[in-house]
């Protein structure tokens, strides 16, 4: 296999809101921002472009994968900022985790209604 994911732009309504979650949930690093763009990297080199679009945007899903360590510490910091989330994306059981396909999963919205998913096991 050759490719191999290097960026995505995320839709948001608070570009600065929403790299401040991401970064401190999944301990990424600032990258240099540009024009409408606030800027991470998160493991592999990916970069994470947050901005606001000149449009409306659906909800997206984003899945995230973490070890158990770092699930840990991201929990917590859920838990401590009184953060709504789910262990399933209907969002039936709130306050729960997961323990789907041999790990653990939480769900929870992003500043822009994005569904951040956080597992510390694969899918596939």
């Amino acid at each position: 296999m050759t490719a191999h994911f290097n960026h995505t732009i995320i839709a948001s309504t608070d570009p600065e809101g929403s790299s401040r979650l991401y970064r401190d949930l999944l301990e990424a690093e600032e990258a240099p921002s540009w024009g409408p763009f606030r800027n991470l990297t998160i493991g592999g080199g990916v970069l994470l472009q947050f901005a606001t679009p000149p449009i409306e945007f659906p909800p997206q899903h984003y899945a995230l994968l973490l070890d158990d360590a770092h699930f840990d510490r991201a929990l917590a910091a859920l838990r401590a900022n009184g953060r709504e989330r789910w262990a399933d994306p209907q969002r039936s059981r709130p306050g729960e985790i997961n323990h789907e396909h041999d790990g653990r999963g939480v769900y929870l919205l992003d500043p822009s209604g994005h569904y951040l998913e956080l597992v510390t096991r694969p899918y596939v």
